[in-house]
C-alpha cells in the first residue's frame, strides 16, 4: 500500500518544486484520512477484477488510472559495515482523465511528486527531500522501452535489453543516491489476488500490485561532503489504481521484511479509525525458492510494542510484535533509530527497521494516518 493520498495532495502544488507553507510560514500538511476519502473521478478506470499483466509495458506509466507510483527502498551497508537505508518513490497523479488540450506544451493533466530520504543509522539521521512537476514541456514523465520515469534530475531507468539493472539517480539539498539494482535471484512477485489487491468491501477500492522483494544493490550515496560506496538490497513496490480508502479507514502500517533464512515477508495493516485492523489486511511470504505464500489478516498477529512522538506531536508505533504461527515466525520489528519521520506534504513515518526473534533481519516500515 502507498500513498494513495497524492491524489489531492498534489491538487496544492500542481506548479510548484518545494514543499508547501500555511499562512504562518509552517509547512502545509494533509491529513490522510481525509484525502483518501474523496470519490475518485468516474473518468479514470477502476481495478475491478484481476488482469492479464504485460510487461514491460506495465513497468510504465498507467494514464487511464488516478494515481502510481514506483516504490523503492533498501538497507546497505559501506566497506566498513556502517548502515544506511534509503527510499526514493516516483509518484504520478492523473488531475482529470483523457488527454489534455495541445495549445500549449506547459499544459498537462498529470503531475508528478518525488520523495527520497537517507537514513544514517550510526548517527541517527534522517534526511529527506520531496519535488513537483507537471508532466509537460519535458519537466517529468514516463517513458517505456527502455523504461525511463523522470521528475527533473530524479529519474529511474531500466536496461535496454529488460527491466534490470535499474538504475536509480536522485539528489537534493545534502544528500543524493546513485544506485544499480541488479537481476533479482527471485521472480516477481504478484500481490493480493494475482495482482489485484483489494483494500477495503468497495468495487475499486483496489490496487494492480507487483513486488521485487529482494535486488541486489550497489553504488554510491553522499551526505553532505561525504561519499559512501555501498551496497546490500532493495525492495521494489510497483501499484496503481483509481481508489480511495473507505470511510471507516484512518490509514495503514505497511512491513517489508528481509530475514536472514532468505525468506522475504510484506504485510500491510488497514486500520480503521478505532484503530482497529480489518479484515482487508493481507501480505505475502516469499520463500528463497522464489515460492510465495499469501498472508491473511486472520494468519498475522501484530501489537504494537512501543511509541515514539516526533517533534511535529504526532505519536508512532515504532516497535512490534509481528507473529505468524502457521510459518514458525515470532519477530521484533523495531525502528534502526525512532526519528524516521517524513515531514513532507504528506506527513508520515517511513524508514529502516531491524528484526529479531525467532529469526533476524533488516527490512522497512510505513506507518501512515497518524498526523493530524
Amino acid at each position: 500500500m502507498r500513498m494513495l493520498t497524492l491524489l489531492l495532495v498534489t491538487l496544492l502544488t500542481a506548479a510548484c518544486s518545494e514543499t508547501q507553507t500555511d499562512t504562518d510560514g509552517q509547512p502545509l500538511t494533509v491529513r490522510v484520512d481525509e484525502r483518501m476519502a474523496a470519490v475518485p473521478d468516474p473518468g479514470f478506470a477502476r481495478a475491478l477484477e484481476p488482469r492479464a499483466f504485460e510487461f514491460p509495458r506495465d513497468h510504465a506509466a498507467h494514464p487511464e488510472f488516478a494515481t502510481e507510483w514506483w516504490y523503492f527502498t533498501g538497507n546497505l551497508q559501506d566497506p566498513d559495515g556502517r548502515r544506511f537505508g534509503y527510499q526514493l518513490t516516483l509518484f504520478r497523479v492523473g488531475l482529470e482523465p483523457g488527454q489534455p488540450a495541445d495549445d500549449s506544451d506547459w499544459r498537462a493533466n498529470q503531475i508528478y511528486m518525488g520523495h527520497m530520504a537517507i537514513s544514517d543509522i550510526a548517527n541517527e539521521r534522517h534526511l529527506s527531500a520531496e519535488r513537483f512537476s507537471r508532466a509537460a514541456a519535458g519537466l517529468a514523465g514516463a517513458s517505456e522501452d527502455p523504461l525511463h520515469i523522470w521528475l527533473g534530475s530524479w529519474s529511474v531507468r531500466g536496461d535496454a535489453e529488460g527491466l534490470f539493472p535499474l538504475r536509480l539517480d536522485a539528489a537534493a539539498s545534502g544528500i543524493s543516491l546513485s544506485l544499480s539494482l541488479l537481476d533479482p535471484d527471485r521472480p516477481m512477485v504478484l500481490q493480493g489476488d494475482q495482482g489485484l489487491s483489494r483494500k477495503s468491501a468497495q468495487a475499486g477500492n483496489a490496487s494492480y500490485y507487483y513486488s521485487y522483494t529482494r535486488i541486489p544493490t550497489v553504488g554510491e550515496i553522499q551526505l553532505a561532503d561525504t561519499r559512501f560506496e555501498i551496497r546490500g538490497n532493495s525492495w521494489f513496490d510497483r501499484e496503481w489504481s483509481s481508489s480511495a480508502l473507505a470511510a471507516d479507514q484512518a490509514g495503514w502500517d505497511w512491513f517489508a521484511l528481509q530475514l536472514d533464512d532468505g525468506r522475504d515477508l510484506m504485510f500491510y495493516r488497514m486500520r480503521g479509525r478505532d484503530g482497529q485492523a480489518q479484515r482487508f489486511s493481507r501480505g505475502v511470504l516469499v520463500g528463497k525458492d522464489g515460492v510465495s505464500s499469501s498472508l491473511s489478516n486472520e494468519q498475522v498477529e501484530l501489537e504494537p510494542l512501543r511509541h515514539w512522538t516526533s517533534e511535529t506531536g504526532t505519536r508512532y508505533p515504532v516497535a512490534w510484535k509481528l507473529h505468524v504461527p502457521t510459518h514458525n515466525l515470532d519477530l521484533q520489528v523495531s525502528a534502526a533509530f525512532d526519528a524516521q519521520e517524513m515531514p513532507l506534504t504528506v506527513r508520515y513515518w517511513e524508514g529502516a527497521v531491524t528484526v529479531e526473534g525467532s529469526h533476524r533481519g533488516v527490512g522497512y516500515m510505513e506507518l501512515s494516518g497518524y498526523a493530524r
